[in-house]
């Protein structure tokens, strides 16, 4: 066992974020930034959430691409949990470092934090390079260890690829690569497989039929809805920065109009200083 005390939800936590994958429906995870915007999510009836990195470092004022240390995210991943009453998944980037040691390290800090879930990116840098297969699934495996030994052995783990979103290969290659991908980090203990940047609903549908792991896609605005993705064999929907990136517009229209015109139309509709204070009010981070 970690001497990280391990939150006393998790365990039920977990189990139901387990359900919810194992669904016949698409598991849809809506990504948070804060407590705050978790609240809001979960309020809006979200079954669990996930984090996003680029929201929680923007929030910080770092940027994307591990500009949080591990000790950062960890404390983020903390406030969020405490914000609300459903499972949450922490986007941990590519680990905080290239070991697995760096790995189990995260994992337990986020366990620790009430974490039932992960998302582990198959790089360290934005743009690359990818580990191989072969470093990734050590990886992975540090991650499952770490888990057990911090008493969450079901914790999910959902194994990020980037050969879509990077480049990564010739293009008539990236298939066979994600998947080679995929049945390395199956036998690695991963649980669902994350192919951000592939949205082509014939490729997903072929990905999804020869992939040992149910997949995860990242849904983008004008992109294919829930039902076709469904529709192409994905399991779990995510949209990644799209929210944080919606809050922090929706505060520059704001203020575009406010400096320009000195009127305040763009903060019609917006829900009420009750409502949002009394998603918090009672809560202790």
């Amino acid at each position: 066992m970690s001497n990280r005390t391990l939150p006393a939800r998790s365990p039920e936590h977990a189990a139901t974020l387990r359900a919810l994958a194992a669904a016949d429906v698409p598991l849809l995870l809506p990504n948070a930034w804060d407590a705050g915007s978790a609240a809001v999510v979960a309020a809006a009836g979200a079954s669990a959430i996930a984090t996003t990195s680029g929201g929680v470092s923007w929030s910080a004022g770092r940027g994307d691409g591990q500009g949080l240390d591990r000790a950062a995210m960890a404390e983020a991943v903390r406030r969020i949990v405490a914000a609300v009453d459903v499972p949450v998944t922490a986007d941990v980037e590519g680990g905080y470092g290239p070991t697995p040691e760096d790995v189990a390290e995260t994992v337990r800090a986020v366990v620790a934090a009430g974490a039932v879930g992960i998302n582990l990116e198959d790089s360290t840098a934005p743009g690359g390079p990818l580990f191989t297969p072969a470093e990734q699934s050590a990886r992975l495996r540090a991650a499952r260890t770490a888990a057990t030994e911090a008493g969450l052995p079901d914790l999910l783990v959902n194994a990020r690829t980037d050969v879509h979103l990077f480049g990564t290969g010739p293009a008539a290659d990236r298939p066979a690569e994600v998947l080679r991908r995929a049945e390395a980090y199956a036998e690695a203990g991963a649980d669902s497989l994350f192919v951000p940047g592939l949205l082509d609903l014939a490729a997903l549908k072929e990905l999804t039929a020869a992939s040992p792991l149910p997949v995860n896609a990242m849904a983008v605005p004008n992109g294919p809805t829930v039902t076709e993705l469904a529709t192409a064999g994905v399991r779990r929907i995510s949209l990644g920065t799209a929210l944080a990136q919606a809050a922090y517009t929706a505060a520059h229209r704001a203020t575009a109009e406010l400096l320009a015109t000195g009127t305040y139309d763009a903060l019609g509709g917006a829900l009420d200083y009750g409502t949002l204070n009394g998603l918090l009010a009672g809560r202790r981070p």
